[in-house]
């Protein structure tokens, strides 16, 4: 999906991303027939907000509407806030209740990779626009852990943004790489996902804690990541009695 995410000019990318998102969109519209209740949802007023093309919504319009699960004709409505919602990510002003796979489950929802080419184009492009430029912008304004969440619950595949993340070997990426280890080590070693995946769970979490076992030590190494973190890592690669009663198993308790 992103074999090309490594680019020497990722901010320049993601602009273009962004620009791209806006073109194809523009003049997207919800469904006229779209409905939502007005006693949860909002108003008959910020519906008809909706159904009329390019109109800047308030934030907590935006943020009302990608949360809603019950949109009868989900894939306009994210057509209608995509352009949107996409900068308002990538400035680090969503701000999910939880965590950014929210976001990517509202994606999902939306079942854009069913969409016409160019549409889907559009979309995929963005994410490993924004992939890439957490990995290599220290300006970033997404930890690296919440924008993988939100990619791979939005792709409904972790395999990618991995494969982009070994291939980025930068100082930023291996920086981000140290900073999701210990985001994630006490989910891991419990053998949960970090995150709430809509299906196939254990197979990422098994997939995920593969990879870091694999990629992390040499780079937490470079980064000069506490020995602490390195033995998180290392427990990832034992299982049962051998991680439990490991010297260095750091007491957790589930």
């Amino acid at each position: 999906m992103c074999a090309d995410v490594i680019d020497p000019r990722p901010p320049l990318r993601l602009d273009a991303a962004l620009e791209g998102l806006a073109g194809t969109f523009r003049g997207m519209a919800a469904h006229p027939d779209e409905y939502n209740c007005d006693c949860h949802w909002g108003s008959a007023e910020e519906l008809a907000q909706l159904k009329v093309a390019d109109v800047v919504l308030e934030p907590d319009l935006l943020r009302r509407t990608w949360k809603a699960v019950d949109w009868e004709f989900p894939g306009e409505v994210l057509r209608r806030i995509l352009p949107q919602l996409a900068g308002e990510l990538v400035a680090g002003r969503v701000e999910p209740l939880f965590g950014m796979e929210e976001v990517g489950r509202a994606l999902a929802r939306g079942r854009w990779q069913a969409w016409p080419d160019g549409q889907a184009a559009a979309v995929r492009e963005f994410l490993c626009a924004w992939w890439a430029h957490t990995l290599t912008d220290p300006r970033a304004a997404v930890p690296a852990y919440e924008v993988l969440a939100c990619c791979a619950e939005a792709s409904g595949t972790l395999t990618p943004w991995l494969a982009a993340w070994a291939a980025q070997t930068g100082p930023v990426a291996d920086r981000r790489l140290a900073e999701a280890v210990d985001r994630w080590a006490y989910d891991l070693l419990g053998d949960e996902l970090p995150w709430d995946a809509w299906e196939g769970e254990d197979e990422l979490c098994a997939e995920l804690t593969g990879w870091l076992v694999r990629h992390a030590p040499a780079r937490l190494r470079s980064q000069g990541a506490p020995e602490e973190l390195l033995h998180r890592v290392r427990l990832l690669g034992l299982t049962g009695e051998a991680r439990w009663e490991d010297p260095h198993w750091p007491g957790y308790r589930y």
